[in-house]
């Protein structure tokens, strides 16, 4: 029903567009507050690099910040990562992620993107605090924030958007009545645009999601996805149907999809029920790191990469590289 309401198929959008004006005027009000000065943002003594989005939903966003973490590692540079930590609930911030480090604790992608990159991650709901935990604690030349476009606090050298090349921007307008966090025109003031799929636009940095070999939780076994028999597909994302068509244009086609809500907690119990005997479970990387621990023999995730258009993603990676030299 909601992407229905945020696509301007159903009229009910209407119905909430004074809280979405509502909206618009609190988040603009407190973006001008900063832009004007009157609220102070602390400045990194390393350049920060903000990875975010305008919209509420999956947008491809992890998989570009691994892929950024990457690039950059390649170039010999220290990379941290912080995050807000969604879905996870520490017994204290800003936490540390350690090999131990649980996604009840730190939510699903922060340890996603420790375990992809082997980058330190800090979590913390203020991120100006992880920013500082890390600076304890690694010797970082630049650190990159996973979300947090509209975290004002803290200060950031590079602002780079991920869109949904296929959705965009819906019908437009802030939330409820539609996804938006802030106004399209918010993308005139950031350094780049990425859209994930569909059509780039002109000046945006055309990007697609591929799929490698699927991996089986238990064993570590690898195999191209269209391989494994009587499937059921799991997805706890923000766009699960993303999940679901990669699958199908590997070749790959389910006998049931399972679409979750993103960040949603998962136990052996609710997991194991989704799937028969003879059944094999294929879900996404980011539900794989929450049930290694109560892994089975018939569990597989299938893992992406992100692949940018090469002479723009170039140029971005040189632009980064001049903050930190």
């Amino acid at each position: 029903m909601i992407a229905r309401i945020w696509s301007g198929e159903s009229p009910l959008w209407l119905l909430l567009l004074p809280l979405s004006w509502l909206y618009g005027l609190v988040s603009g009000i407190i973006r001008l507050c900063w832009r004007m000065g009157l609220k102070k943002a602390w400045r990194a003594p390393v350049p920060v690099v903000v990875v975010g989005n305008l919209t509420a939903g999956g947008n491809g966003k992890t998989p570009v910040v691994v892929w950024l973490v990457e690039q950059l590692q390649q170039r010999g540079i220290r990379v941290g990562v912080v995050s807000r930590g969604y879905g996870g609930k520490a017994a204290h911030y800003p936490l540390l992620l350690t090999p131990e480090t649980t996604t009840a604790e730190a939510g699903d992608e922060p340890v996603l993107i420790y375990q992809r990159t082997g980058a330190p991650v800090a979590v913390s709901p203020a991120r100006v605090d992880a920013v500082k935990a890390l600076l304890t604690a690694s010797p970082v030349q630049l650190i990159v924030t996973d979300d947090g476009l509209q975290h004002y606090r803290l200060h950031r050298d590079k602002e780079i958007v991920v869109i949904d090349g296929v959705r965009r921007f819906g019908n437009g307008w802030w939330l409820p009545a539609g996804p938006m966090r802030e106004r399209a025109s918010r993308l005139k003031s950031v350094d780049a645009v990425i859209t994930n799929g569909g059509i780039a636009q002109p000046g945006e940095i055309a990007m697609r999601l591929q799929p490698g070999l699927a991996v089986n939780l238990l064993t570590g076994e690898r195999c191209n996805v269209n391989a494994l028999q009587n499937l059921v597909a799991m997805a706890g994302i923000g766009h699960p149907p993303r999940f679901f068509a990669t699958l199908h244009e590997a070749g790959a086609h389910p006998v049931k999809t399972v679409a979750l809500a993103d960040h949603q907690a998962l136990s052996p119990q609710d997991v194991s029920a989704l799937i028969e005997p003879d059944q094999t479970l294929i879900m996404t990387e980011k539900d794989a790191v929450k049930c290694r621990h109560f892994a089975e023999q018939n569990w597989w995730y299938l893992p992406v990469d992100a692949h940018l258009e090469d002479k723009q993603a170039e140029k971005l990676l040189q632009e980064l590289l001049i903050l930190v030299r």
